[in-house]
């Protein structure tokens, strides 16, 4: 059985799930749930000084495992937190990360409490870019244990952002927050889904979440919890290939329930097995070298495997310069000169009788 802990921060976790701060981390007894279906740490939902009145409706989910919301911050007070939810959590099965915002003066005012009614890290979110290092420094004045930054991609100076968190002695990153504003209309009623703009979370944002975090990892070595988009065991595995030390998740157990968790950490001991990874830490930042080349110029040479070809052609039909066809007897034709060796032919394949190396 393949090792899944990892370390973060100088605090071990049992496997590299993090619940990211969201519904499913409301209270005591959901993070509670949330250790319970497998979660190695979950992230409180974000904690301010005055509590949230979230509109209704406030969250609707899109196709393909994408989700908009429009909810706020925590809807229980401040108070409640330090003197109920997390005293409830000092017996936990878990690390215990609390989410903290959103300007410098709420830390300052909240961070101490909180660290004494118990976490074992504090998250500190901001929705400017410019607060977010202040914010750490103030968390750092007044705590003792580690300091995560969460960071954001709708911020056009992200690496001079982290940057500024680290200098500010944040601890470890994370990446990234919700995307937006974004939008979907109810071509029924023409009204906005949820009744405005909103944030873009889940299977969408995972191509620029995996970008976030090899970013940074290519320019510091920090832990960063990759958040963002992750669905699926082979998600996670790209989150850790980009330089994850551990994985953000909230939408897909919201989607497909807290069982998510456990069917993910059975599929990931079984992929690993399957290809002899004897650790998962083994894989991290297996893609950063590569991002360190120039890109290839070079024509690719494909190669064609007519047994595991299920003839559906969708290789023929994305070929934008008609350079592939079939004949009668069902082999691949490629017209040479007419192919600008763009790879989609590749990507759409499903099953792999259709894969090609540069030259």
């Amino acid at each position: 059985m393949s090792d899944l802990t990892t370390t973060l921060c100088g605090i071990d976790l049992r496997n590299p799930l993090i619940l990211a701060s969201g519904p499913l981390s409301w209270s005591a007894e959901a993070i509670h749930s949330a250790f319970a279906a497998g979660a190695a740490a979950v992230v409180t939902k974000t904690i301010r000084l005055q509590s949230a009145i979230n509109p209704v409706p406030h969250i609707a989910a899109l196709k393909q495992g994408s989700m908009l919301n429009i909810e706020e911050w925590s809807d229980l007070s401040a108070e409640q937190w330090i003197r109920r939810e997390l005293p409830v959590l000092a017996e936990r099965d878990g690390v215990l990360v609390t989410s903290l915002g959103h300007t410098p003066a709420e830390v300052e005012a909240l961070a101490a409490p909180i660290m004494e009614a118990g976490t074992d890290m504090l998250e500190i979110v901001s929705y400017r870019a410019e607060d977010a290092a202040p914010m750490v420094e103030a968390a750092k004045r007044a705590v003792s244990v580690p300091v995560l930054a969460k960071v954001s991609a709708n911020w056009h100076n992200l690496p001079e952002v982290v940057s500024a968190c680290l200098r500010a002695g944040a601890d470890g990153i994370v990446a990234i927050d919700s995307l937006g504003p974004a939008l979907r209309v109810d071509v029924e009623t023409g009204q906005p889904l949820l009744g405005s703009f909103a944030w873009l979370s889940g299977a969408a944002i995972l191509p620029i979440a995996l970008r976030a975090v090899a970013e940074i990892c290519l320019r510091h070595d920090v832990p960063v919890v990759g958040t963002g988009g992750v669905g699926c065991t082979e998600d996670l595995v790209e989150m850790v290939m980009a330089g994850a030390t551990a994985v953000g998740i909230h939408t897909a157990p919201l989607l497909q329930g807290l069982k998510w968790f456990g069917k993910t950490l059975a599929r990931l001991e079984q992929w690993l097995d399957e290809r002899n990874h004897a650790r998962l830490g083994d894989l991290r930042g297996m893609a950063l070298p590569y991002l360190r080349t120039p890109v290839s110029h070079g024509p690719l040479t494909f190669a064609f495997d007519a047994e595991a070809c299920s003839l559906c052609k969708r290789c023929v039909t994305v070929c934008a310069y008609e350079a592939r066809s079939f004949t009668p007897e069902g082999q691949m034709s490629l017209d040479e000169t007419a192919c600008r060796s763009c790879g989609l032919c590749i990507s759409v394949c499903p099953t792999g009788a259709l894969s090609a190396s540069p030259l």
